[in-house]
């Protein structure tokens, strides 16, 4: 085989692995689950791991809320940012290829809710209510659409 070939192959051989890549990153590993919702496959720690950070979303709410009621926006803000965009990066590599599109967009934007809540507190207690309904509509929408399966 001459280095012309090598070459051709081992190009025709990334961009496969490439495009394998691409098409994970979008699809995700799921199956469609008997009650009619997209089931995640993901391992045992994989799953534990998106659990607990669900769990650390509602115990924000929960904080937000309690913080509201007692007049401390800033507690509202720092529950809020615990839970932003900057807890959203620390999803391992392999867990995000297994999550589908839909899904991560979702995520993402509940993310980056949070830290508009954060930024609500400036304005008051209304503005982080209304912001916080409309964040927690997208928890109520993920969980009707997905579960996570081992």
């Amino acid at each position: 085989m001459n280095a012309k070939t090598l070459a051709i192959v081992a190009l025709l051989l990334w961009v496969a692995s490439a495009a394998f890549v691409g098409f994970k990153f979008i699809t995700g590993s799921t199956v469609i689950a008997e009650d009619g919702r997209e089931a995640i496959q993901l391992t045992t720690d994989e799953r534990n791991l998106v659990l607990g950070e669900m769990r650390a979303l509602l115990a924000a709410v929960q904080e937000i809320i309690a913080a509201v009621n007692a007049g401390d926006m800033n507690a509202v803000k720092e529950s809020a940012h615990r839970v932003g965009m900057a807890e959203a990066g620390a999803a391992p590599a392999g867990l995000v290829l297994k999550l589908p599109m839909a899904f991560k967009t979702l995520g993402f934007s509940t993310h980056e809710g949070f830290d508009e809540v954060a930024l609500a507190a400036e304005i008051g207690a209304e503005a982080v209510l209304a912001g916080l309904e409309t964040n927690l509509a997208k928890c109520v929408a993920c969980h009707a659409a997905y579960r996570l399966n081992e």
